[in-house]
């Protein structure tokens, strides 16, 4: 019986993957970000982690686009849970989820279970029309602005 990778070697083009690669390596990749707009969107992923820094906590959604042009492509919304502002804003967006779930915040490792409850009950079963957009000082701004039962 040939391993997995006899398979691979055998269905992808090797020499345009390794030509691929050489391109990339040479130029670089550039993505362009989703632009600003209404979008109809599952929950992919949410989790509280520590920031890039490791000095703060986030709460970080992974949007992915499940109709329309920019289909299949993902937006990413991260919002720092260190301050009250920034707890509330992460609240709202919770809230605005319509999981069932009850959103509380007494400390951090309740936080974290929480939000993994919300993503429980929302995943596969829920998805939402997000407006993506920015505010005046130049910060993108994510709204829920309906739900739609899968």
């Amino acid at each position: 019986m040939s391993n997995i990778f006899d398979k691979f070697n055998k269905s992808v083009d090797l020499k345009g993957l390794k030509a691929d690669l050489k391109d990339v390596q040479e130029n670089g990749v550039s993505f362009e970000d989703v632009p600003l707009g209404k979008y109809e969107v599952a929950v992919d992923k949410m989790e509280v982690k520590a920031t890039k820094n490791g000095d703060k906590l986030m709460l970080a959604v992974v949007f992915k686009i499940v109709a329309g042009k920019q289909k299949g492509r993902l937006i990413f919304m991260n919002q720092v849970i260190t301050t009250g502002f920034g707890l509330h804003n992460a609240n709202e967006l919770l809230r605005s989820l319509k999981s069932g779930v009850e959103i509380v915040f007494d400390d951090y490792n309740q936080y974290s279970e929480l939000v993994e409850d919300v993503l429980d009950e929302i995943k596969d079963n829920l998805e939402y029309e997000l407006d993506y957009n920015e505010n005046d000082k130049g910060y993108k701004t994510f709204e829920i602005t309906d739900v739609f039962e899968d």
